[in-house]
């Protein structure tokens, strides 16, 4: 089972109480045929040895410990094989899996360039594991409508700000759906990301 095409590496940092706290950002479960329940998602976390597994939502966001006796060392490209692994195992599907120390995924939501209260609009962070996929989909930025949208480029992610509505039709959305775009992003709504922090 393919283990993921990622080469952006998210550094890891420790949390702010000392603990290798991670989160996982699952693509494309719960869409497009690919069905995972929660409680099924938080057992393959568990035998993997994790801890404190919790999931958010039903769009395959998952936060989990790696023991300090585990034998494994908390690092987020040998997390992510281990887990695209599993569960590729356990689901039959080609996972694709961002991982990323609770810190760096902080930092990413604190970073977040627009008013995420803005009226009408959408607040989107894009996770990108090729840095050529993320020069792409940020080369046409001075060519969006700002009405609809707007982009920021960021610490391996795209911010992105889109109306209401136009999401799956803006610039943006449309390239991101892109078959040489897609399997090397994720995207997740600020909101979402700042219920896992809470």
């Amino acid at each position: 089972m393919p283990t993921g095409v990622g080469v952006i590496a998210y550094p890891h940092r420790m949390d702010d109480t000392g603990t290798p706290r991670f989160a996982a950002l699952l693509r494309g479960i719960n869409v497009g045929g690919v069905t995972i329940k929660m409680a099924d998602l938080r057992r393959v976390f568990a035998e993997q040895g994790f801890e404190e597994v919790r999931t958010v939502l039903a769009s395959g966001n998952v936060l989990f410990d790696v023991p300090a006796d585990s034998g494994h060392a908390p690092d987020p490209a040998t997390l992510r094989s281990r887990i695209e692994t599993a569960l590729g195992g356990e689901f039959g599907y080609d996972a694709r899996v961002f991982v990323l120390d609770v810190a760096t995924l902080r930092s990413i939501v604190a970073a977040y360039p627009f008013d995420p209260e803005q009226p009408g609009r959408h607040p989107y962070v894009v996770f990108v594991s090729d840095p050529g996929a993320l020069e792409a989909l940020a080369s046409g930025r001075d060519r969006l409508d700002p009405a609809v949208e707007r982009i920021e480029t960021g610490d391996g992610v795209l911010y992105w700000e889109v109306e209401r509505g136009k999401t799956l039709e803006s610039t943006l959305g449309k390239r991101t759906a892109a078959a040489k775009i897609k399997s090397h992003t994720t995207t997740r709504n600020l909101r979402t990301l700042t219920r896992m922090l809470s």
